[in-house]
């Protein structure tokens, strides 16, 4: 088992219309604001593996093709205080170099900054988990990080 990684620690949140998401290198976590009294009876989500929908109210929230699979059996959603839907979708691709540019295919896009602060953090998370003795909650990354950054699985421990 990997090393505990506080996903809440540094999260880079890219913000929608109707909330925000944002990633670690497992889990894709959407938030979805909605008018506040709702019922779990007024909210429609599909978590397919490559797709989700989410209906309020009768309402279409989002729905399309998400930019990368999960797997759907792990997929969950709860509503909290009746005004805030959490979607927690399971990635299939687990490394820090499977960071996702936007929650669906064309839609929700991360801008170039929010992508580059997501890529570091993923990057920061890997190292953690690589590295458990080591504290990485104050770290800032720099230089090559793209693509869940240096490969040092070569070097001799």
């Amino acid at each position: 088992m990997s090393a505990h990684f506080e996903e809440r620690s540094g999260v880079v949140p890219c913000k929608t219309s109707w909330g925000s998401w944002y990633q670690t290198m497992e889990e894709v976590f959407i938030e979805v604001n909605v008018p506040h009294g709702t019922s779990g009876k007024e909210v429609k989500c599909h978590l397919g593996s490559r797709d989700i929908e989410l209906h309020v109210k009768g309402e279409e929230v989002f729905k399309g093709k998400l930019f990368d699979t999960t797997m759907s059996d792990e997929a969950t959603w709860t509503l909290e205080d009746k005004c805030l839907i959490r979607i927690i979708l399971m990635k299939t691709h687990r490394e820090a170099g499977n960071c996702w540019a936007s929650l669906l295919e064309g839609e929700y896009c991360a801008n170039a900054w929010v992508q580059d602060q997501m890529q570091r953090k993923l990057t920061l998370e890997r190292f953690q988990r690589e590295n458990p003795g080591f504290d990485f909650s104050g770290a800032e990354i720099s230089g090559n990080f793209a693509g869940g950054g240096p490969d040092f699985s070569s070097l001799q421990k």
